[in-house]
């Protein structure tokens, strides 16, 4: 019999009474010692209840007691990023559940990932302090979790039990504080009448229209209010209810909280103003690439990959960073200098539910089109959920975005810090256009802007990075071959 807090049940049963004694008991370690508390408890008892059971004729007492294990807080742990709060998406856990050490207890949605928050402890749920959709600040208990014996942080239960005791002490004696305000000072003070200069008839008709002085327009000496100030100050708000209700309509309004990725985006962007964009603009034919993709697309769905023009889009970012590698940089603004990263971690701004979010593809450099397929095609499915974890979001060093997909052809793209550059691409358009005959063909034309940091590059930089970009999108069997046979080809 392990335990450390008891609670007993007992019957006394003599010749003249039978009732039943409550009585709590603390670090009861076995029966015996149990049953030599309760006895001396009950002795106490009845001895100060005036009874002498010494001298009656007493039967031995039944005892039934429940055990209680240690009830603590489980808080919201600091996930990292700078975050603050989170939303909760989903429990995995109910009251009564009983979990073991990194069970999963719920999945947070905060406004850069999703995160599964799992259990530190092994122990019985007793209570869950949110909803799905509720908002929990960082440090705050999302559960209530009874510890098993068998925990091996019995000193830190301990400890936080103690806490608790002090956090319930402190919220007793504040509530058991007097309320010394009468409701005619509270009155006093709502209605302005403590500094007002006024007539003690003109105080008692403002108490009993519920006016606050403050409000009235005085035309006595000093400032003072007059009984005419205030029976006009009357007629007033009885001229008015009716153009305030038309007021009231006219602003009906319904209040959206900014949370979750929407909730990022407006840190990002707010992060954005600072930098001072230039746009560099060109168009590109497609007319070969949409024949590669129509060749393989069909028997690439087969095997479960959907081939859009996004992998070849990123891939060619990827090579033509290899020609221009300082675009692929960090900005360290305390130190004026760019970090150029070797990883090309190219972002793909991507809208769900829950607002715009920029996962990222990890060492494109090293991928060929159909395995940026499959990662593209996993991260769309997770935006979909708005599960897409930390890991996904982070050190990104190039962003695209395919604002084509929703509609338009030119647009400004906002430059993610501490990036440099980011492109965007507009919606594909049959246009005429010459081909090398002069002859007009239809052409499938695409649209690219991109806004780059003009703090750290310039036009020039950023054309030539846009024309390199434009030649392997237009001669995409480059995009398909290996780096090592293109490096040939381009030298001889």
């Amino acid at each position: 019999m392990a335990s450390n807090l008891v609670i007993c049940r007992l019957y006394w049963d003599c010749s003249t009474f039978r009732e039943p004694i409550y009585v709590l008991l603390q670090n009861v370690t076995s029966y015996d010692t149990l049953h030599f508390v309760v006895s001396e408890q009950i002795i106490h008892q009845r001895t100060t209840k005036g009874r002498n059971i010494r001298n009656q004729k007493c039967r031995f007492f039944s005892v039934s007691y429940f055990r209680y294990g240690t009830i603590v807080p489980f808080k919201l742990s600091d996930i990292g990023e700078g975050i603050r709060d989170v939303t909760i998406k989903e429990w995995y856990v109910k009251p009564g559940d009983r979990v073991s050490q990194f069970d999963n207890i719920c999945e947070v949605q905060s406004d850069k990932a999703s995160v599964t928050i799992t259990s530190r402890y092994d122990g019985l749920i007793k209570a869950l302090h949110y909803k799905v959709d509720d908002i929990a600040l960082i440090g705050n208990s999302l559960l209530d979790i009874e510890l098993d014996d068998d925990n091996e942080n019995a000193q830190d239960r301990t400890t936080i039990s103690k806490n608790l005791q002090q956090q319930q002490q402190q919220t007793t004696n504040i509530k058991s504080k007097p309320n010394f305000e009468s409701n005619e000072e509270k009155h006093i003070v709502k209605c302005g009448l403590e500094r007002t200069l006024a007539t003690p008839a003109v105080r008692r008709i403002a108490m009993e229209k519920n006016i606050n002085l403050k409000d009235i327009v005085s035309t006595g000496k000093n400032g003072r209010v007059l009984k005419e100030d205030i029976l006009t100050h009357l007629e007033k708000i009885s001229v008015n209810p009716m153009r305030k209700r038309v007021e009231e309509k006219s602003t009906v309004e319904t209040v959206v909280p900014i949370k979750g990725y929407s909730k990022h985006m407006w840190k990002t962007m707010t992060q954005s103003l600072s930098i001072p964009h230039f746009v560099y603009s060109d168009e590109c034919n497609i007319n070969r690439l949409m024949d590669y993709r129509n060749e393989v697309k069909d028997s690439l769905k087969d095997q479960g990959v959907s081939l859009s023009f996004m992998p070849f889009f990123i891939k060619a970012a990827s090579r033509a960073l290899e020609k221009v590698p300082q675009l692929n940089s960090w900005l360290d603004e305390e130190n004026q200098a760019l970090r150029v990263q070797k990883s090309h971690n190219i972002g793909i701004a991507m809208d769900t539910s829950e607002g715009l979010i920029v996962p990222n593809i990890k060492d494109v450099q090293n991928l060929n089109i159909i395995e940026i397929a499959k990662e593209l095609n996993r991260l769309q499915k997770l935006g979909k959920e708005s599960s897409i974890p930390l890991n996904d979001l982070s050190n990104t060093t190039f962003t695209l975005s395919n604002i084509g997909v929703v509609g338009g052809t030119y647009t400004k793209p906002v430059i993610l810090s501490p990036q440099i550059v980011i492109g965007a691409f507009g919606k594909i358009q049959k246009l005429p256009r010459f081909d090398d005959k002069q002859n007009i063909i239809a052409t499938n034309i695409i649209s690219i802007s991109w806004a780059a940091d003009h703090r750290v590059v310039d036009g020039v930089t950023m054309a030539k990075y846009s024309n390199f970009w434009k030649y392997y999108i237009e001669n995409p069997v480059f995009l398909l071959l290996g780096k090592i046979l293109i490096e040939y080809l381009s030298t001889t």
